[in-house]
């Protein structure tokens, strides 16, 4: 269907680059491969022209919107193609015609001598096209959009037509994800020369669609030259972890994770992570909660330990030598009894993963370790930067890097491309469905981190892998549709990840 500079979702390339470092370094990455700036300009026209072949085969009336940028250039090399194809194309323009690059005004007089028309945005006609596609803003766009540009979007918008967008959705910052008030909502788009952390996180995954990748020719060279601190992974890439067992293993070679939650008429969320724990090949799992929560525990899956805590016990006699892993934060609650939880696996020196309740107690009393893994959602994440979650949102990046700096360890940032950050790089896992919007999807990846640490990977590999596991899950679990998926539907396929 595409050539093979082409990668749609499952051969996206992992390493991701910022804007400004594209607009550094894909000039030289071109003259290394001996190409030029225009070079680039058709081939990423051209690769316009596939998927929009590919998604819209039946497309007889397109409408292209082209700004004064390269990415209008883009917009003008497609527009080309396609009327040469024998569709009936109309090309309108936004912006001075002053303001293009040599490249955007070749890009436009090719368009012209083929007996390409310009118009103005006024003679747009919305109504009549099979398919929109956007060449307005490229990734250079920071801060609000003008006047101009926002009433347009809102019409395209308001069209309910399918839209590709060339490079970016127009209103999407490349690099932090944050959507202005007005940004294209699109269908498909196709991204170039390197992939853009800002197309795989957060709300702007509502505005990509379908998302699409040409290197231009050049990707090679460009990889060469410039230096990625963020990547995307998936399960497929990880699962080299999950070593093969020997015929001889037994339960102890595969750790003992405690599961710590469960306050009063909170059983359900402790339970939750415990059964992922086991279901992720624990060998053993013990659950410290409330006496009176006990029964609702351990009902229907005997497997798991019990154990209560009294305020007054000392602390040695709480973990002992027993653990392997900690999970604490499912259920927990803010009251005393949970304090004096969270007050002793402060001190504990055991891989911990710090989730729900203790994630709000640990934003009252900030404590930075090595040791644990944090999975804030943004309303937590926001907690533990005194931020707002629209704060959080408009740089998801920014934002869990400082929850990094700041408490320690790998921190998760839970969402629509979930981060995982170690302090050193940023991994994005463009995993799960909007079907995991559902209670207790957190305390199941809570504890399918803990069941993986207590088998001995570590922080990063654990949180990794499990992040991928969980998405992939929940993606394998929605036979029936996205809409009324449970946590509890994830243990089977949970299992079956985990035997790659």
């Amino acid at each position: 269907m595409f050539n093979d500079q082409i990668k749609t979702a499952s051969s996206l390339p992992h390493s991701l680059y910022r804007a400004q470092q594209i607009k550094e370094f894909e000039g030289a990455a071109a003259e290394l491969s001996g190409f030029t700036l225009y070079d680039l300009m058709k081939s990423a026209g051209k690769a316009c022209y596939q998927v929009f072949k590919a998604r819209f085969p039946s497309a007889r009336k397109v409408l292209v919107f082209t700004g004064c940028g390269n990415n209008g250039g883009d917009g003008y090399i497609f527009a080309a193609m396609a009327k040469n194809a024998g569709l009936d194309v109309q090309l309108c323009q936004i912006g001075d015609p002053a303001h293009f690059s040599n490249d955007a005004q070749r890009a436009k007089k090719t368009w012209q001598q083929g007996q390409g028309t310009i118009e103005t945005i006024e003679q747009a006609n919305l109504t009549s096209a099979d398919v929109i596609v956007d060449a307005l803003l490229g990734t250079g766009l920071s801060g609000s959009l003008r006047s101009e540009f926002n009433s347009l979007i809102t019409k395209i918008n308001q069209a309910d037509k399918p839209v590709l967008s060339v490079d970016i959705p127009s209103g999407l910052n490349a690099d932090s994800g944050a959507v202005n008030p007005v940004a294209i909502k699109a269908q498909a788009t196709v991204t170039f020369v390197g992939l853009k952390p800002g197309l795989l996180t957060g709300a702007a995954v509502d505005h990509c669609g379908q998302l699409y990748f040409s290197g231009l020719g050049i990707s090679e060279q460009f990889a060469d030259l410039a230096v990625s601190d963020s990547t995307r992974v998936s399960y497929q890439d990880l699962t080299y972890l999950l070593k093969k067992r020997c015929r001889s293993s037994h339960k102890g070679q595969f750790g003992k994770t405690l599961i710590i939650g469960g306050n009063i008429g909170m059983p359900g969320a402790v339970r939750l992570a415990a059964e992922s724990a086991l279901r992720s090949g624990s060998g053993l799992v013990k659950v410290l909660t409330r006496f009176d929560n006990q029964t609702a525990v351990i009902a229907g899956r005997p497997e798991l330990m019990l154990q209560s805590f009294s305020e007054n016990c000392a602390p040695q006699d709480l973990f002992g030598d027993w653990p392997t892993a900690l999970v604490i934060g499912p259920g927990l609650g803010l009251d005393s009894w949970a304090q004096g939880l969270f007050a002793r696996v402060i001190s504990a020196e055991l891989n911990c993963v710090v989730d729900a309740d203790a994630l709000t107690l640990l934003a009252r009393k900030p404590v930075n370790k090595d040791n644990w893994i944090l999975t804030p959602h943004p309303g937590e994440a926001s907690k533990l930067l005194g931020a707002s979650v629209a704060e959080i949102e408009m740089d998801r990046f920014s934002a869990v890097r400082r929850l990094q700096a700041i408490y320690g360890g790998i921190v998760i940032l839970k969402g629509a491309g979930t981060l995982i950050c170690d302090g050193n790089r940023i991994f994005v896992a463009n995993v799960g469905n909007p079907g995991m919007a559902s209670g207790g999807m957190g305390d199941v990846l809570s504890g399918i981190i803990g069941g993986l640490l207590a088998q001995g990977l570590n922080s990063l590999d654990a949180a990794r892998l499990a992040v991928c596991i969980h998405g992939d899950a929940a993606d394998l679990a929605t036979q029936q549709g996205e809409r009324g998926l449970l946590a509890s539907d994830l243990f089977s396929y949970i299992r079956k990840l985990v035997n790659p």
